[in-house]
């Protein structure tokens, strides 16, 4: 009885924390972006070539530099924090960056890859140059706003830097990558420790030159990806009752173990910095384990995409064209209505996954501490 109500005081302790924390809401004046396709918002486009149609098609009404239908997670994350949405950093032409910039490129690992990116299909854009990319942003704004006139109108004021979001999304792509060299789930696993070493060098890095508030995600389900799915060969036993390879998503989930450990040495390390820990495995897990509950009717089956148990194709892109009686035509089409569709293309989710993604992660019940976006530049007390 005494242990019960012990419990009960802790945790009715932690709720009145974490409803202070609630009614507390910071004033983010600008976010930062680093990651891969999964928060690109137009990095890989403006270096390799726009995303063709119909990349885009639900928001946009055209490509926009996304992997999907419309918006990715950070598009909502900026929207809720009442900021614009996120220039990519390498797009040139009609960028503002006052409110921040997105370093992300689709096909980026946290540890850099010896390929180009049409030998494997992974982008030369590492978190290592990304870090390089914001170094140099930050240190170059404060001489180019004395310029005045535009410059002065679209880069950030030197305080942003401190008071700004840093978010990430990376590290899907640092494990499909092993899978994809034909490396057993043991020899991926056994790397792992390098590429989260890697990632916590960035972080202290970005809190070197002035960064607080992190919202860091961990990654998602990536064995119930079809193009991974399609890509490396397994057992029917090492398949789940959901139609999602076991393995993959047990790596998977020893990377997100490992990382909240980053995570956990980052904070006794920078005592300055409140950074969050989401965890979208399990809302992206739940929208494909329980698709009927938040809308969908086709957890693994892709929206854009030609043939195959999964609508997918790995040479047969989204929106990949072929010459039929003489005329071009769009082989890998996009479906009637991509908000029944978890999946996009294969690889990223549509809108309607992205926003749910959101919702769910939005109020902190997916984060360590559990503190909602709206309050992430506050330190959890110890308990």
């Amino acid at each position: 009885m005494e242990a019960r109500c012990s419990s009960c005081f802790f945790t009715a302790l932690l709720l009145c924390r974490l409803a202070g924390m609630a009614q507390a809401s910071c004033d983010f004046p600008a976010m930062f972006n680093f990651g891969d396709s999964n928060s690109d918002t137009g990095g890989l486009s403006a270096v390799f070539g726009q995303a063709p149609w119909p990349e885009g098609e639900t928001y946009f009404h055209s490509p926009a530099g996304r992997y999907t239908d419309g918006r990715v997670v950070v598009d909502f994350i900026a929207e809720s924090l009442g900021l614009p949405y996120l220039s990519a950093y390498l797009n040139s032409v009609g960028s503002n960056f006052s409110h921040g910039a997105n370093f992300a490129t689709a096909g980026s690992t946290i540890r850099p890859q010896n390929t180009t990116l049409q030998q494997s299909g992974f982008s030369p854009i590492s978190l290592d140059v990304q870090y390089n990319e914001f170094y140099e942003f930050h240190n170059r704004t404060p001489v180019a706003r004395q310029k005045g006139e535009v410059f002065e109108k679209l880069l950030p004021k030197e305080e942003v830097f401190s008071k700004a979001l840093y978010t990430f999304d990376i590290g899907q792509n640092d494990l499909t990558a092993g899978y994809f060299m034909n490396m057993s789930t043991s020899e991926v696993r056994a790397y792992l420790p390098d590429v989260l070493g890697q990632f916590k060098n960035i972080v202290s890095y970005v809190y070197s030159q002035g960064g607080r508030f992190f919202w860091i995600h961990n990654t998602g389900p990536v064995g119930c990806l079809p193009y991974v799915m399609e890509r490396v060969p397994i057992l029917a036993s090492q398949v789940d009752p959901v139609g999602c390879a076991s393995p993959f998503n047990e790596v998977a989930q020893d990377f997100n173990r490992g990382l909240k450990e980053v995570v956990m040495q980052l904070r006794q390390e920078l005592p300055q910095a409140a950074i969050t820990y989401v965890d979208v495995y399990s809302v992206k897990y739940s929208l494909i384990s329980h698709p009927e509950i938040y809308g969908f009717k086709h957890p693994l089956r892709t929206c854009c995409g030609h043939g195959g148990r999964y609508n997918y194709d790995i040479h047969v892109g989204c929106g990949a064209t072929a010459m039929v009686d003489g005329e071009e035509v769009m082989v890998a089409k996009s479906c009637d209505n991509p908000a029944l569709h978890v999946n996009w293309d294969g690889v990223h989710f549509t809108e309607a996954a992205n926003r749910q993604i959101f919702e769910h992660i939005r109020s902190g019940l997916f984060s360590d501490p559990p503190v909602p976006l709206s309050s992430a530049c506050l330190r959890m007390p110890p308990s």
